[in-house]
């Protein structure tokens, strides 16, 4: 047998180092993918015991608060896989381009999130606690 017959394949069966880093950093990427759905889908059956609460009138935004509180995590964490699998491909403007959009649009989503569950927007102070001042007696 030559190695004419053998093929480019078998002359060199391992991928080069370039090409199995890519895939394994696509595969990191698809695992914290997986992770953040994990993350929104248990904390919306997590959430479900606000429904079962006695107080009616607190349990909905109990449990709204609950689930806008997981999506959030999750949306921060497929960002985070949105990073990962961009720098696993070439990065080319147009996977930069999508990336800057996904983020972009995840990034609203977070903020909405965050003033419907806080009533403030994410860069906006918390309202301080009122502080009780005493009179000085004279």
């Amino acid at each position: 047998m030559t190695s004419r017959s053998m093929g480019p394949a078998l002359l060199n069966p391992s991928p080069s180092f370039e090409t199995a880093t890519s895939q394994w950093i696509h595969l990191v990427g698809v695992g914290i993918e997986i992770f953040g759905v994990f993350i929104i889908v248990a904390g919306i059956i997590w959430s479900g015991r606000y429904l079962l609460e006695r107080e009616i009138a607190s349990r909905y935004d109990r449990y709204k608060i609950s689930i806008g509180r997981s999506l959030l995590l999750g949306l921060e964490v497929l960002v985070a896989a949105d990073i990962v699998k961009t720098i696993a491909i070439e990065l080319t403007f147009v996977s930069l381009g999508l990336l800057a959009g996904l983020v972009l649009v995840r990034t609203f989503l977070s903020w909405t999130l965050t003033l419907e569950i806080e009533g403030r927007w994410p860069w906006q102070r918390e309202p301080a606690p009122a502080q009780q001042t005493e009179s000085p007696r004279a």
